[in-house]
């Protein structure tokens, strides 16, 4: 009895599975057919502002993989490893105390579908994914990601963030303002920096952590950062 139940769970988890699979294949084949991934990537570098990797401050990088996808240069688009701790997190905290996005994950996200909770567009994700990481390299990726990525305050891109937030270019950013915009785009209507509050202080520390903990960073880096915030 209770091996047919297993059975049975099983069986009707696989047929949610396909179901999902199945509506999120379609939505993206009806996202690709309105504009093709190399066409929408053109698009993307085509803007004015468009920056390249090596004109970006090697700590807004270095901010950016470190708190949002530490093993982004591991993995083929979705890291798994994340997923199974988010899992343990559920079954013994009842809890998700981190995200399991990555990297080309959101930059799917941002370049075809909207932000509204879905597990069809999650499925649908996860076919523009496997394009951008069959296509291009990961530096690519992580340009394409920060261009488009929304930094607050109606800043999309990390050229109109610098800009507009400390007045220099991508590449003159310093640890403190990198640290501090990497973690904007986590929650930009809570931590842009228009309304600075302890939270994006906090988000910026957790940056500058995750930064030491990759070992981008020294302990007395970060300390110092902190110390003019008044920690």
């Amino acid at each position: 009895m209770i091996k047919k139940l297993i059975r049975f769970i099983l069986c009707l988890i696989l047929a949610v599975v396909l179901i999902f699979t199945t509506l999120g294949y379609f939505q993206y084949k009806t996202a690709i057919q309105s504009i093709s991934i190399e066409d929408k990537v053109a698009q993307i570098q085509a803007d004015e502002n468009y920056v390249s990797l090596k004109q970006v401050s090697d700590y807004l990088k270095d901010a950016t993989v470190a708190i949002e996808d530490r093993r982004f240069y591991e993995h083929h688009g979705v890291d798994f490893i994340a997923w199974l701790r988010i899992a343990k997190d559920l079954i013994f905290t009842q809890q998700i105390n981190s995200g399991g996005s990555t990297i080309t994950q959101q930059l799917a996200k941002n370049m075809y579908f909207g932000y509204e909770p879905s597990l069809i567009r999650k499925f649908s994700e996860l076919f523009v994914v496997h394009d951008l990481e069959s296509r291009y390299d990961k530096d690519t990726i992580l340009e394409l990601y920060i261009n488009i990525i929304n930094y607050g305050d109606n800043n999309f891109g990390i050229y109109d963030a610098a800009y507009n937030y400390y007045g220099v270019s991508p590449a003159e950013l310093d640890l403190d303002q990198a640290s501090t915009l990497a973690g904007i785009p986590q929650s930009p209507a809570y931590l842009q920096l228009s309304n600075l509050t302890m939270k994006t202080i906090y988000k910026q520390k957790a940056v500058l952590s995750a930064m030491v903990k990759e070992g981008m960073i020294t302990q007395a880096e970060m300390d110092a950062v902190m110390r003019n915030k008044g920690e």
